[in-house]
């Protein structure tokens, strides 16, 4: 029997001692509206309109002119001291008590932020709108403020930094003059922003940093547009102050800003110094290049880098940077306004007014300037960092920013003709990042250097690409571009980075909008040469890129950027067709409005013609793509079968003359899309979906008997089959050319094992039955009627013998059983 575990002459074993756990808190318990209302809107609904009032008491004052002006400051000032004053008293009286655990809004604070609002808007009106202070008593006071209003948040908590930092950014909205003094402005937003910020730094206050952050960038659009020297200069001290207010106290990493995780970039870091970026590149915009603001967005984006290269906190602003400044080029290449069309005035110069020359020195020199920046940064900076992501931002900013401005600089001054410096810069450009290339993959393994060798392999074909497209005719572009998109899937497949597939899909998307807007690929001169033209460059070698690109995105995954090059190959390679066709039959017109017989024939039958290909090709890649492509080419050859031939160009409607016998437009319009039909149908049957199969099918027979028909209409009227009437004999050979077409099915259809060939040839056979017996029997005069009964029923009969004899022949009696035997 076996032993307990525990006996009673046992000793217990010692058990470990169990730690007291604190006890939890007690659950807040759940506040009624009354309870909210009462103790927390009220007075913070209260605080906002005490601030709002003082603003407005002394707008009202101005208006009616009821006091002087140092009355009016005097009284806003003791209001504000009184408001300050009441808090601070109310936050030292506080006592706990039924209040204790209630979380109400804080009294003294509201009090407080709405006294220093009004002092804001008391010493900005002194200085602004009655110059009773100087520039330095103003930053002064300002000063004072600012530093008061940080120290009283410290003490009270966030809702006076959200208030008193909100009043403090909306009071000179609110106390406004009809001559706005700019610089008095920036000087008040500087001592508001640089309070706000510091208070965010030293409470940690993320939603702090960010609203002030977006009130300073936002000051920088009201009075944009203002060419005086003091406002623009205004304007461009603000995005400037800003900027370096942000990277002192806001930037990670830097100065007195938060200590910084390294390899992760800082999304408030980043914003902030980005933000300001973007008011300085909106000035330089708004103000068509003026050289002041141009300089100032010069350094403040020199600055970004330097920023980015000190802390990995702000390299989330390197792609701002690099946009923001191409942005700035390709706003300056597509502006198309010339200050100088004429030669000067020789001899008059002085008596008349010349326009400004146009200069070119400056912005070339930006363009030119920053691509260096850019370029050498994005490549020296590989290998700096413990984490992927900051060197893939590095080469991405490094490659994609020279590319673009060079192409944008190319427009401006040769307006996409034909330029040999700029495709020798390409070039140049192109050998500098295949050298990158080479240097970075020798180097020990870092992270992130795998990446950025492959991006910089994807540049070098891409400043290629743009070498060949410089250097070449308008045309070329298209094909440039899509030549180097193998190179970035020929890339993805040796670095398998999924931001390389999305490039490529990238890549195939802009030479899609670049056919989307001139289809001619070199607008009217297209040529006259049938197939060899523009239109087999500019599609043709586009298609087969695009082929090719999507075998090898294939080969890892059939993903959406492998699906939108198949996608694309199917485009280009049915446009190209199509675009062809055009081209030949219309002499090179390819905007033609109508089309004839011939052309309807031709598209007809090259879109049933791919449509099988690409269902051959689908069975072996498995392509969704290929097969979804294959069925719409279907449905669309369909479409144009049913509506083109057989009603919109049918030649007995038209009138359009045919040629001679048999071989002409009915062979080609009718009679070749009714093999490929048929081939269809055969191919597609048992496949799924299996839609297709009978409308297929359907426009085989259907193509087919119109092609015979219109051939015996030939026979007897000529090339011209709209007029004249219908003879016995012609009708005739309707009925016995129905009958040998459906015969020639079921001989098919018995010789092939075919069971629709032989469901066919029945309907063939009924429709000729009906014929001969409702139109035959009453419109046909003569021998021919009886030459119409006696072909058919001599067929109907030889049908009848060929199915009992092949197809379902007589059964055989079986033998008898013995049990069956009758008793002798």
């Amino acid at each position: 029997m076996p032993e307990p575990v525990l006996r009673e002459s046992a000793a217990p074993e010692p058990q470990p001692a169990i730690e007291e756990q604190p006890a939890l808190p007690p659950k807040e318990p759940s506040r009624s509206f009354e309870e909210r209302f009462g103790t927390r809107w009220t007075v913070w609904v209260g605080g906002l309109a005490l601030a709002l009032g003082g603003i407005f008491l002394v707008q009202y004052s101005i208006e009616q002119g009821l006091l002087g002006p140092r009355v009016r400051l005097v009284l806003s000032g003791l209001l504000a001291a009184a408001l300050v004053a009441l808090g601070e008293y109310a936050r030292r009286r506080e006592l706990p008590g039924a209040f204790a655990n209630l979380p109400s809004a804080h009294i003294p604070s509201i009090l407080t932020a709405a006294g220093t609002t009004i002092a804001y808007a008391t010493v900005y009106a002194a200085y602004a709108l009655y110059g009773f202070l100087l520039p330095p008593a103003a930053f002064l006071l300002l000063g004072i403020v600012a530093l008061a209003t940080l120290a009283a948040a410290l003490l009270h908590g966030p809702a006076l930094a959200a208030l008193g930092m909100v009043g403090a950014y909306v009071a000179p909205l609110l106390v406004a003059t009809d001559e706005p003094n700019y610089w008095a402005l920036t000087l008040y937003l500087a001592v508001v922003s640089a309070a706000s910020f510091a208070l965010a730094r030293m409470r940690l206050w993320r939603w702090l940093a960010i609203t002030a952050v977006a009130f300073g960038v936002l000051w920088t659009f009201p009075g944009i547009e203002a060419t005086a020297f003091a406002a623009l200069s205004a304007h461009v001290a603000h995005a400037a102050i800003g900027f370096a207010l942000a990277a002192l106290l806001i930037v990670c990493g830097l100065f007195y800003g938060p200590a910084a995780e390294p390899g992760y970039p800082d999304g408030i870091s980043s914003g902030a110094i980005g933000g300001y970026l973007f008011a300085a590149a909106a000035l330089v915009i708004v103000h068509d290049h003026e050289h002041l603001t141009l300089a100032a967005y010069a350094a403040l984006a020199i600055a970004t880098i330097a920023i980015a290269w000190r802390t990995d906190a702000a390299a989330g602003a390197l792609p701002a940077a690099a946009t923001l400044t191409t942005l700035i080029v390709v706003y300056w290449a597509v502006d198309t306004r010339v200050p100088q069309l004429i030669w000067p005035s020789g001899p008059t110069a002085g008596a008349i007014p010349e326009p400004e020359t146009v200069a070119y020195g400056l912005q070339m020199a930006f363009g030119f300037g920053f691509m260096a920046v850019f370029g050498a940064t994005g490549f020296l900076a590989q290998g700096r960092s413990q984490r992927a992501l900051i060197p893939m931002l590095w080469a991405a900013a490094g490659i994609a920013a020279p590319l673009a401005i060079l192409v944008a600089l190319y427009y401006r001054i040769s307006g996409f003709d034909r330029s040999v410096p700029f495709a020798a810069l390409a070039l140049l450009l192109a050998a500098l990042f295949a050298y990158a290339t080479e240097l970075l993959t020798k180097r020990e393994t870092r992270p992130g250097l795998a990446a950025a060798s492959a991006l910089y392999a994807t540049g070098a074909i891409g400043a290629l690409a743009l070498a060949l497209t410089f250097a070449l005719e308008k045309g070329w572009l298209t094909i440039a571009l899509a030549l180097m998109v193998p190179g970035i899937a020929w890339v993805a497949e040796r670095r398998p980075l999924p931001i390389l597939r999305a490039l490529a899909a990238a890549a195939v998307a802009l030479v899609m909008a670049r056919v989307a807007w001139d289809p001619r690929i070199v607008g009217s001169d297209v040529g006259t040469t049938p197939i060899q033209n523009w239109l087999m460059w500019g599609y043709g070698l586009p298609a087969a890129s695009f082929w090719l690109v999507g075998h090898l995105l294939r080969r890892r995954a059939d993903d959406t950027p492998a699906r939108m090059t198949d996608a694309a190959a199917i485009l280009f390679t049915v446009l190209l067709v199509s675009l062809q066709i055009r081209h030949f039959i219309n002499d090179g017109d390819v905007y033609r409005a109508d089309a004839g017989l011939a052309e309807t024939a031709l598209q007809v039958s090259a879109a049933i013609a791919m449509a099988i290909g690409l269902h051959r090709l689908a069975a072996r890649t498995g392509s969704f793509v290929h097969l979804a492509g294959s069925q719409i080419l279907a449905v669309l050859a369909l479409v144009g079968a049913f509506f083109g031939l057989l009603v919109l160009n049918n030649p007995v409607l038209t009138g359009e003359a045919v040629g001679g016998r048999f071989v002409n437009l009915i062979l080609l319009g009718y009679g070749l899309p009714a093999v490929l039909f048929a081939i269809h149908a055969r191919m597609v049957r048992g496949s799924r979906p299996a839609g297709l199969y009978v409308p297929s099918a359907i426009a085989a027979i259907t193509l087919a008997l119109a092609y015979l028909s219109l051939e015996v209409r030939t026979f007897y009227h000529g090339e011209i089959l709209s007029g004249g009437g219908v003879s016995d004999a012609e009708d005739y050979t309707y009925s016995a050319v129905w009958l040998a077409f459906g015969v020639a099915l079921l001989l098919a259809g018995i010789a092939l094992r075919s069971q629709p060939a032989r469901f066919a040839s029945a309907a063939v056979v009924i429709l000729t039955v009906a014929k001969v017996f409702l139109h035959d029997l009453a419109d046909v005069q003569g021998i021919y009627r009886a030459f119409s009964f006696i072909c058919l029923g001599l067929v109907l009969i030889g049908i009848g013998w060929l199915y009992q004899r092949l197809l379902f022949p007589p059964r055989r009696p079986e033998q008898a059983s013995p049990g069956d035997a009758a008793p002798a």
